[in-house]
């Protein structure tokens, strides 16, 4: 038994030093602008906040998988920086040798960005993922229609023209 928990644990260590390669597979680089976001009110990376960061990943992988295996122990952060910016990898729970399709990762992200910028307190240009182009915000929807304003201005334009049409024929017949 204790052979087989051994053997485990050391497939396990040496899946993650795979893994953990900084061009790996299914791997994506993060970049975190903490200061540049919050100034003075800056918080320090931790421990803590790696913690928080591998519970929203797998968070997302759960809302985008609608299933509830991937665990935060399924997220594995390497090469963190004082800097603070590091590599990510999504392990499948399943078989925990192979990674989730780095596509997969993807869609997870962009459909709970919004959720995972907002833990943290920062925005798509202070918390980076190098491989994943930013999603667009939705339209702005403006308070008044749009063919609301550009009748005002038409209607607008229109009784200007007739007031103006009126004052000038009431000048020509004085003169």
């Amino acid at each position: 038994m204790l052979r087989v928990l051994l053997l485990t644990l050391f497939v396990i260590a040496i899946a993650d030093a795979e893994f953990c390669k900084p061009d790996a597979q299914n791997a994506f680089k993060v970049r975190l602008s903490i200061k540049t976001a919050l100034g003075d009110n800056a918080y320090t990376w931790d421990a803590n906040e790696e913690y928080l960061f591998k519970a929203m990943m797998a968070f997302a992988m759960r809302k985008y998988s609608r299933k509830s295996t991937t665990q935060i122990s399924n997220v594995l952060l390497c090469n963190v920086t004082d800097r603070v910016s590091f590599w990510f990898v999504v392990t499948d729970s399943s078989k925990n040798v192979t990674t989730v399709p780095g596509s997969e990762v993807e869609a997870a992200i962009r459909m709970n960005r919004n959720r995972i910028n907002s833990a943290f307190l920062l925005n798509d240009k202070t918390l980076q993922f190098l491989k994943i182009t930013s999603t667009l915000s939705p339209p702005v929807e403006p308070s008044t229609p749009v063919w609301l304003i550009v009748f005002g201005v038409v209607l607008c334009v229109t009784v200007a023209g007739i007031v103006f049409l009126v004052v000038s024929g009431i000048q020509q017949r004085k003169k």
